[in-house]
């Protein structure tokens, strides 16, 4: 009688190319054998990747009949064939509803997470007690007594939903996987139901209890046999012996049941890996913490380590983007050489950075993750929508809308490049004009100024506000199929455009399209079982379930390779990039569990949340055992400094240690390497000849620079002459923020507001205090009412008027027992004898007094300017004072000045007087004349800020004048330009 060809347990070694190595173990052992033996074998592989991989092997082996080749995650025994399958998102949805009836008795257990957040983790715990045949009943044997009353609170309704869950037949994939496990191998081991032939499971390292079953119960078949990827073969005996529950994050814990049960594996094929002495330096730095004192008996007997590390590279930038630029040239030139290389990465942030690095030479790698469908334009697009349901609807939100390439596609009125910009024109219009939060009124306003086009345009888009600015009072639970059905059609509205239709548009078209609206209508399916849910609750829903999916990216560089850490088992050949390796970027941090401790894990006999870590060390073991391996990592993010991964730690460190076998050397040598490819990255990032600072600039523009000049903007006159240059030669004006904040300008725009319509009502010295007092606050009532749209600051600056209200009524009744309002707000100029020019100023207030003379008055929001200050640069109201007594101002012409005061809407509500004379009148306004003359005689440079009261002040055109390329220190750079110069003003 023949030997079975397949019996027992199996392994490859890592850095072996599984798939092939595999396929060739297996030709080997069916030798000889006629043709259609090899069709009765069935082989179950990990992943559909392994499978794909396995295909592509047996295909490079010439025609052949193929064994059946099956996912180990899907086993099917005949009880189960007439039981269905419950679809997992209608299971979670089901918890969803325990979750939201949870939280509605008991906010506190959210801790910050939103209800499907908290579904997820708690299906993903039903999934885990599944595969490891866990009843309901393991949950009872926790002893809550010394945990936080937030643990026994969860563990509570965790029974609950586990009774809930987990009783009945099996109807999630999870608990039919253990069930027919659990069948087979007491079918199998009893003689009963054996299969037609070979059964192999292949690449599976037996993570998930089921799955670990199953894989003892092929292994215990007469023709069955497992094959374990990425096998230490150099690990001792005494080391397996003692992983443990607590030796998770070992690299090799998930073997240890199965060698336990079944014995040490066999030796698959007896291909060499590409770096044995590697992998013997790798096995000992990945040894468990307790026993890693046996670096100091088994580091002296390593081979010298120059030659096993001579195909490793260790590259550490300064931040993550240069990680990228230097992956991304690393790929280029392999590229370059149509060599094969792969990209390992557990970080998306890493993979996004590194495929925009690429673009610049259009390369495209195949990224076999794919981009999560949340981040696609289609994506985006929906996720944008579901945020406009109760949150009041802002400029920046509308224009986000407007300006998506999905927006509008379906209209046969108004094309998209039309649509565009006049989105660029409605822009323009609310950043200068506002409102903060438009509106259909607002929209039939702007649409009524323009042309038809217009018209058609913003007539469609005042409906479609009509629609979505009641949208902001949607905060409270409703129905998910209604939140569901809201959405799409509101996203349909907007995809189709004015006299459009949805199914025209683009929505859900391509790719992208059609798996938005196979997962819509999969969610719709199953929305009856969810929960009521707010409108935060359904966007994280939402963003949760278009998360899962993914758009498989195909690169047109198609040995060029993005994978993610799983997939480091298939990887067989070419470079490898072994990149983001920090801590929490691979391994990646363990997200923390809402419902169970790490000590109610092990009481209710459930791994533990190192068993993570340890399949991702499983991971980097594997990668590193291939031929030519770089690794990469940061050393700061955007927040503080990085630690390097544990395993990069332990390798280092190792090395490090190790003088006697040139660990040292071979450690400086691997970062040698790197630093070539840094440098390289450095050229390339380089300009290819060097652009000197510009400097200090200190512009002469034709004469006359200009003809008048407010008076508010002496003081920027004296201070940042170049910000003039830039306002009034230039005609430059900043672009109002895209979102409107209630911040210091506008408050002081607002306060000046209330106190113009105060005086506008002419109050008489012979009212009360209180009429004055209920006069002043309900103007201010109405007008942060009308100019003010967001409560808080309404609210708060309110607040704020009537705490000074008495003082400022008190007051104002002295003000006007001493004289009357003239000029409010009213604009008055001088022009200057002998010049061009003419300044002119639109106070605040003039109060003509009882004697015939007036008093000036400016209201200050903020702190008003000392003596000091009005001396050196704040000209303001000494200015507005000569111009009185030059008859600047039509409604009282030439006058004397009793004084200046300023009045402040803050504070204490005080009136601040400052120093005044005749004399420092005219000696302010004979300095002012000579600094004029001086800038309109071309005669002085308009420097950039030449002398700044604080050294933190901050322009508006400082990015023009290049700050940063000089500093206060440096001289000005005096240059003529315009049109003498022939290069425009």
């Amino acid at each position: 009688m023949r030997e079975p060809a397949f019996r027992g347990l199996f392994a490859l070694p890592p850095g072996v190319d599984f798939a092939h190595e595999f396929v060739t173990g297996f030709l080997d052992r069916m030798a000889g054998q006629p043709p259609e033996a090899m069709a009765r074998v069935t082989i179950y592989a990990n992943a559909a990747r392994t499978l794909a991989e396995l295909k592509c092997a047996f295909d490079l082996r010439g025609p052949l009949l193929l064994p059946r080749l099956l996912p180990v995650t899907n086993l099917d025994i005949p009880s189960l064939l007439d039981q269905p399958e419950a679809a997992p998102l209608a299971r979670r949805l089901q918890l969803a509803r325990l979750v939201a009836g949870l939280l509605k008795t008991r906010p506190d257990l959210a801790s910050g997470h939103s209800i499907a957040a908290l579904a997820r983790s708690l299906a993903d715990l039903m999934q885990e007690m599944q595969s490891e045949g866990l009843a309901p009943d393991a949950l009872e044997g926790i002893d809550t007594g010394d945990h936080a009353r937030h643990w026994q609170n969860a563990l509570v309704f965790l029974r609950i939903a586990a009774q809930f869950h987990l009783d009945g037949p099996p109807m999630d994939r999870a608990a039919r996987q253990r069930l027919a496990a659990e069948t087979l191998l007491h079918d199998w081991s009893r003689g009963v139901g054996l299969p037609d032939g070979p059964v192999i499971v292949a690449g599976s390292t037996g993570s998930h209890g089921a799955t670990r079953l199953f894989m003892q119960a092929v292994a215990s078949l007469p023709e069955g046999a497992v094959v374990l990827p990425g096998f230490d073969f150099d690990q001792p005996q005494s080391v397996w012996d003692g992983l443990d529950h607590a030796s998770e994050d070992h690299p090799q814990a998930r073997f240890a049941p199965l060698i336990r049960a079944l014995g040490r594996p066999a030796r698959w094929t007896a291909t060499p890996p590409p770096a044995p002495a590697r992998n013997r330096l790798v096995s000992l730095a990945l040894r468990p913490a307790p026993v890693t004192d046996q670096w100091i008996a088994e580091g002296p007997r390593l081979p010298d380590l120059i030659a096993p590390t001579e195909g490793l590279t260790l590259i550490e930038t300064e931040q993550p983007g240069q990680e990228a630029e230097v992956i991304a040239l690393i790929l280029r030139d392999a590229a370059e050489r149509h060599a094969p290389a792969t990209l390992i990465a557990a970080d998306g942030n890493l993979i996004r950075r590194v495929s925009a690095a690429l673009d610049r030479w259009r390369l495209c790698p195949d990224e076999s993750a794919g981009q999560p469908l949340s981040l696609t334009g289609h994506g985006l697009f929906l996720r944008q929508i579901a945020a406009l349901f109760g949150e009041t609807l802002s400029i920046d939100r509308l224009l986000v809308l407007l300006k998506h390439p999905l927006a509008l596609t379906g209209s046969p009125l108004v094309g998209a490049n039309e649509a565009r910009l006049l989105a660029r024109d409605l822009e323009l219009e609310l950043r200068r004009n506002g409102p903060a939060f438009p509106d259909g009124e607002c929209l039939r306003n702007w649409a009524s100024r323009g042309d038809a086009l217009r018209k058609t345009w913003a007539e469609w888009l005042a409906d479609m506000l009509d629609r979505i600015t009641p949208l902001a009072q949607d905060r409270a639970p409703r129905p998910l199929p209604d939140r569901l059905r809201d959405l799409i059609r509101l996203a349909d509205a907007l995809a189709a455009g004015p006299g459009g239709d949805a199914a025209a548009s683009r929505l859900w078209q391509e790719r992208e399209g059609a798996l938005l609206r196979s997962t819509m209508d999969h969610l719709a399916e199953h929305a009856a079982q969810g929960p009521d849910l707010g409108a935060q609750d359904f966007c994280a829903l939402l963003l949760d379930e278009l998360h899962q999916q993914s758009v498989r990216i195909d690169g047109d560089a198609h040995y060029l390779h993005i994978r993610g850490p799983r997939e480091a088992r298939i990887v067989g050949h070419g470079l490898v990039i072994l990149s983001g390796l920090n801590e929490g970027g691979w391994p990646q941090q363990l997200t923390p569990d809402p419902w169970l401790s790490r000590q109610m894990r092990l009481a209710a006999g459930l791994p533990l949340p190192e068993r993570q870590i340890g399949l991702a060390a499983h991971d980097f073991q594997q990668a590193m055992g291939l031929d030519q391996v770089i690794l990469t990592r940061a050393r700061r993010d955007a927040e503080a400094e990085t630690i390097p991964s544990r395993w990069l730690n332990r390798l280092t460190n190792l090395m490090g240690g190790l003088p006697e076998r040139n660990g040292p050397q071979a450690l400086a040598a691997m970062r040698a390497r790197g630093d070539a490819w840094l440098a390289l990255a450095a050229a390339v990032s380089r300009p290819a000849r060097a652009l000197p600072p510009c400097p200090r600039p200190a512009p002469i523009p034709p004469a006359p620079p200009f003809r008048d000049l407010p008076v508010t903007d002496v003081s920027l006159l004296i201070r940042d002459p170049y910000a003039v240059y830039a306002k009034r030669v230039l005609g430059l004006r900043p672009l109002p923020a895209l979102r409107p904040e209630p911040d210091a300008a506008l408050r002081g725009q607002t306060l000046h507001s209330i106190v113009e319509a105060w005086l506008g009502t002419r109050p008489d010295p012979g009212m009360t205090h209180a009429a004055l007092k209920a006069r002043f606050l309900a103007l201010t009532a109405a007008i942060l009412e009308r100019d003010v749209p967001w409560p808080a600051a309404r609210a708060f600056w309110a607040a704020r008027m009537e705490r000074i209200a008495d003082r400022i009524v008190a007051d104002e009744l002295v003000r006007l027992a001493e004289g009357r309002p003239v000029i409010v707000e009213t604009r008055g100029k001088v022009s200057l004898g002998g010049m061009d020019f003419t300044l002119t100023a639109k106070p605040d207030r003039i109060d003509l007094l009882h004697d015939g003379r007036v008093m000036i008055y400016d209201y200050k929001s903020g702190k008003p300017p000392t003596d000091k200050q009005i001396a050196a640069f704040d000209k303001q109201l000494i200015l507005e004072a000569a111009m009185a007594r030059r008859g600047g101002f039509d409604a009282i012409g030439p006058v004397d000045v009793a004084g200046i005061r300023y009045i402040q809407l803050g504070g204490e509500g005080e009136t601040q007087i400052r120093e005044h004379s005749p004399d420092l009148e005219d000696e302010n306004w004979e300095g002012f004349v000579r600094l004029i003359a001086a800038y309109l005689a071309g005669d002085t440079g308009f420097t950039s800020m030449r002398a700044p009261e604080q050294t933190s002040y901050v322009g508006d055109y400082d990015h023009l004048a290049r700050f940063g390329e000089w500093s206060l220190a440096d001289a000005p750079h005096v240059e003529k330009v315009g049109a003498e110069q022939g290069n425009g003003a």
